[in-house]
This record gives structure tokens, sequence and C-alpha cells, in this order.
């Protein structure tokens, strides 16, 4: 499993066919082939070899993708990194992945100037930056392609068990750590994926999020094994993106919950404009039971969704079980396993809340230098979520919320999930997140934060008085709302939980 070799496959064989769309540019296969053939050439005269880590800190473009394709055809390691990274935490990662060379955006260069010097395993030739007026200290990355030739490189050999890269998680609930994928993974990813979403080498794929983000693959490397036109916005505006799936007869996109919820708050969503679509996926965090219903009225048979980690374990709610299972995550794909446990690791009675452990053919070889954590999350090849479900009588799985996000409110375990379902209820709601707060009666409570749709003029009271009538339990009831802006999000635009609580827990903590 070379996964390198498909470039260079579709290049030969389907030369003609539109590769990429971005923004303005449009690259057939052959002319996408030419430009990795360049970078690769270039990557292997800075000295670049098989299993060196080559990270990348880039806001989305189309050379953000060539620097993966030719990155991966001389078998260097991908180390993805978020641009939303700053200073030590930056500095961290890079070291963190033994980092033998960077690529960055120019907006990212006094990033990384002020740490370079934390930086010494990257030789001072090995900073390219893309974009922006030449700088010193770092290589042009135009110069660098002008200078390299179009023919193939070097062959690399490589195999299935040959690293592919490592991926930090998002941090949405504490330090980052990296998940190692092999070519077996990503190929996986390759053949499974474009099963799993009705993908053929006609298929138009679309992605509007960050390309840093594990979700971006389960349509990125299904749409380069099969040879099928990408389309890659480099940044998400609701109004663009439905006038560019509209423009470019898009026909499978992956979105995460806050994208869906701007795109029908869009005063140009209409189903007809979205017509082409033959699968919508949401991936990355819960998508609402409303705004679940009302997506799958506006556009019938496309919907998808797919829980799972970036470890490996995945779940997916086709587009033929929305109707009898919207509750639903979903069930496992074929050659894909999932349970439901207790704080024993023994299995639970159908319908029992536990916690979500897996395996697949896409599970991680294991967390970059941290055996040990690798040994507390993978457990005779299961892997441990840290998530909480159950199952029902058909197999499919519901996801009931985070470990690290259950409230336990006067010795009772409190969902956010639960009560967020009834909060985006509300008409003047347009995204809500709930989370615990330190009670001096009952430990916990359950706090809600809100995200108005404009023009609303419902206060925090009369808002938690209305969601406090509906709940199922008087444990549910909030105790307080609080209306902001927007929430904090990573690269991923997952909202960051984590960020909103913390100021609530800091005095807390420092007393105990």
């Amino acid at each position: 499993m070379n996964v390198g070799s498909l470039v260079a496959r579709h290049a030969r064989y389907r030369g003609q066919h539109v590769a990429l769309v971005v923004d303005d540019t449009r690259l057939r296969f052959d002319e996408l082939g030419a430009r990795v053939n360049q970078l690769a050439n270039a990557f292997q005269a800075m000295g670049l070899v098989k299993g060196d880590a080559l990270a990348i800190v880039m806001q989305n473009s189309l050379d953000m993708l060539v620097t993966y394709w030719a990155g991966v055809q001389n078998g260097l390691v991908l180390v993805p990194l978020s641009p939303l990274l700053r200073g030590a935490a930056l500095a961290a990662l890079l070291r963190d992945a033994d980092s033998a060379a960077v690529v960055l955006s120019d907006s990212m260069a006094d990033e990384i100037d002020a740490i370079r010097e934390c930086l010494p395993g990257i030789a001072d030739d090995r900073y390219v930056k893309r974009g922006g007026a030449m700088r010193t200290g770092y290589r042009d990355y135009g110069q660098l392609l002008a200078s390299a030739p179009t023919t193939a490189p070097a062959p690399v050999p490589l195999g299935d068990d040959d690293i592919f890269n490592i991926i930090y998680s998002s941090g949405t609930t504490g330090q980052p750590k990296g998940i190692v994928h092999t070519h077996y993974i990503r190929a996986m990813y390759c053949t499974l994926f474009a099963s799993t979403w009705r993908m053929t080498p006609e298929s138009v794929v679309m992605h509007a999020g960050s390309l840093v983000f594990n979700g971006a693959f389960v349509t990125l490397m299904p749409a380069l094994f099969l040879g099928a036109t990408y389309v890659l916005q480099s940044r998400f505006v609701a109004e663009e993106f439905i006038e560019t799936v509209a423009r470019e007869r898009v026909t499978h996109v992956m979105m995460v919950p806050s994208q869906i919820v701007a795109i029908m708050n869009a005063p140009n969503f209409s189903g007809e404009k979205l017509s082409s679509l033959q699968m919508l996926g949401s991936v990355g965090a819960p998508l609402h039971r409303e705004h679940k219903d009302r997506l799958t009225a506006a556009l019938p048979g496309v919907f998808y969704e797919l829980y799972g980690l970036t470890e490996g374990v995945i779940v997916v709610l086709d587009k033929n079980d929305v109707s009898h299972k919207a509750g639903s995550v979903g069930g496992p794909q074929p050659f894909f396993e999932t349970r439901i446990v207790d704080e024993r690791g023994v299995d639970v009675a159908v319908g029992v809340t536990g916690e979500i452990i897996g395996r697949s053919p896409l599970l991680t070889t294991g967390y970059h230098r941290r055996p040990d954590l690798t040994a507390a999350a993978i457990r005779d090849g299961w892997m441990f979520t840290g998530d909480m479900g159950f199952i029902d009588e058909d197999g499919f799985l519901y996801l009931v919320d985070r470990k690290k996000d259950l409230i336990i409110s006067g010795g009772v375990n409190v969902y956010p999930r639960d009560i967020e379902e009834i909060v985006v209820t509300h008409p003047d709601v347009l995204e809500a997140a709930v989370f615990g707060i330190p009670s001096e009666k009952w430990g916990e409570a359950p706090l809600g934060a809100v995200v108005l749709r404009a023009g609303a003029d419902t206060s925090a009271m009369a808002l938690m008085c209305w969601v406090n009538a509906r709940v199922g339990a008087r444990y549910q009831q909030l105790c307080d709302v609080v209306v902001m802006d927007s929430f904090p999000r990573n690269a991923a635009g997952k909202t960051l939980k984590r960020e909103l609580r913390d100021p609530y827990w800091r005095e807390h903590d420092v007393l105990m």
C-alpha cells in the first residue's frame, strides 16, 4: 500500500481530468503530477529522506495539497499543524514530531521566527515559506518549485507499515497527542470511505474546513484514490460555499456542525442550489437533532453522520438509515466493530449506557513517543474512546456524551447533550453549549452558553426559564444562561467547551 503512487497513477491514466479546483485555479491531473514531482525533487535536493517528518503550517491552499502529495511520494511523514497555534504550543509540537523541515504560510513567519531557537532539529535551510515577500532565513516555495524538474523523482520504496502522518489531536479536551497513521491505514481510508460515501471517479468532492483536521481525510483520501475532482475552499463563507456547490455541481461534502448550521441560515440556502449533492456528511461533533431534522427536510436522501476518533473508531449513519434511526450516529462499517462496556471493561446490556470502544482497519498504531498513553487507550486491540453511549437492539449506536463533559450534580450523572438538544429548539437560538460549573449545593450545575440568531431579543433569564420548563428532570435544569457573540473554536471548527468552562473553575481549582 503506497499512497504516494496515486497522483502519478492518475497523471498517467486520466491526465486530462480536473484534479483540483482551488478558488480561481483549476489543475488537471497531469498538471498536478508535474507540480508534485517538482516539489518532491526539491525535497530530495534539500536532503530530506524517507521517514523524515515534514511539518506543514499552512492555511488551505492548492500549494498545501501539493506539499502533502510531494511529501508522501517521498516517504516523508506529514505533520499537519494548525495555523492557529502560537509560541510555545507550536514549538512543542514541532519538537515532539521530530520535525526535519517545515513548510509554512507567509502569515506564520513571525510566529516561526519567534521560536526558531527552540527548534534545533530543523536545519536553517529547511524552512520553506509560501507567499509574501522574500524573507531572510526562508526558502521561497515558488522558487523552489521553479528550479526543480517536472520529471518523476528517484523512487522511494514504501510499504504498509511506513508512516504516512502524525496527526495531533484537536486539543478540545486537553494536551494534543500525536496520532500515527501508516500508509496501510490511509489506504483503508481510500477504499472504505469511497464505498461508504458511494463515490466514483466522476464525483466532485468539496471541502471548506481546515485540511489539518483529520475529518478532512475522510473525503480527501477516497477522492485521491478514485481520481475524482477535489474542490477546496481557502476559507469557509456560507454564502460562497452554497454558490460553489451550485457552480461546480459538487456531489460530496463533509462539514462540521457549525458549518451546517451556518449554511442553513444563509440567505441563499435552498434545495435547488444544493441539488447536485449526493452526500452531505457531518463530522467532528454531534449534530443536534433539531438541525438534523431541518437539514434532511430541505435536502432529503443525502445526509450522512460520522462519529469517530482520529485514532480509528468509526461509526457511520448511512443516508438510508436517517429516516428511522435519526437519533443514532449509525452502525459500524464492514470490518469495523463497536462495543459498550462498563468501568471494568465488561460488555453491558442492550440499551445500557457505558463507554464506547472499537477496533477497525483504521486503528492507529499508537501515539507518537507516548507508549504509556497508547497502552492506556488501546487494550487487547480495542480503542477505549472516553465517550459514552448505548447500542439499541438493531446494533445502532447512540452517542450520549463525552466522559470528560459529564456533569455530576448531586451525585447524578447529567449529560450536557440531552440539555443542548432542548436549547437549540428555541426559535431564537442558533447554537448552544452546556457544561458544568461549580455549585456549593450540588458540586456541579449545568450552565448554558448560547449564540442567538440575528435580530433575536430573548433575554438570558427568559431563555433559562423556557429551557428549565422543558427538560426531563430537575437535575437537568440550567443554573444560568450566558449569551455570546460566538463560541471559541479550533481549526476544525469544533466548539472548545474547555475554554468556555475553564474560567468558572479557575478560582475553584486554586482554592481546592
